[in-house]
């Protein structure tokens, strides 16, 4: 489990790190969760998401490029509870999700722009293991994935919470000494 945050994480690897911008909802009972990026696009159709969580998981995040779409829910509690079952670590969706209060029973970390009640029933194509870029990260398979409550970032390497839990403090002890709460 992450018990620093993504703001420490960001203050010790700054440098090396891509902040996603993009302001996303949280779901699922894991509220922070990382892992190693695995990738899928598609558009409004939620088989190759189901394809790509039918797969050992290995702790890994699935970082779908939906395109954005508020439209049509790419996964839904039935693919989340796969995901589950395959060992992810979470999801993060660049479009909707459905089911939303059965999701929030599941052991997983979703991050996702929205949710809908409308599901995808013509199929389309989707692309994995590529590299997908929104919210000015650009995420490749293999890199690492962080997430909280506060945003997603995508990071080159696993990065080390020890050291940002000790960057934490100084520049805790730093703010406070100049005033700030």
């Amino acid at each position: 489990m992450m018990m620093v945050t993504t703001a420490d994480l960001y203050d010790h690897y700054h440098q090396t790190l891509h902040v996603c911008e993009l302001q996303f909802r949280s779901f699922g009972r894991r509220k922070r969760f990382f892992g190693q990026c695995a990738t899928v696009w598609t558009h409004e159709d939620h088989l190759p998401v189901l394809n790509a969580l039918k797969t050992d998981g290995g702790g890994k995040v699935l970082v779908v490029d939906g395109g954005g779409s508020l439209k049509v829910g790419v996964m839904g509690d039935r693919i989340a509870g796969v995901a589950v079952e395959n060992n992810w670590a979470g999801v993060v969706i660049y479009g909707a999700v459905r089911d939303t209060s059965a999701i929030n029973q599941l052991d997983i970390g979703v991050k996702a722009l929205g949710a809908t009640a409308r599901r995808g029933w013509s199929p389309v194509s989707g692309v994995g293991n590529g590299v997908i870029n929104f919210g000015g990260a650009l995420f490749s398979p293999g890199q690492w994935v962080y997430a909280d409550e506060d945003c997603v970032l995508v990071s080159p390497n696993e990065l080390d919470f020890e050291l940002a839990s000790q960057t934490a403090a100084p520049i805790a002890a730093l703010e406070a000494a100049a005033g700030y709460k």
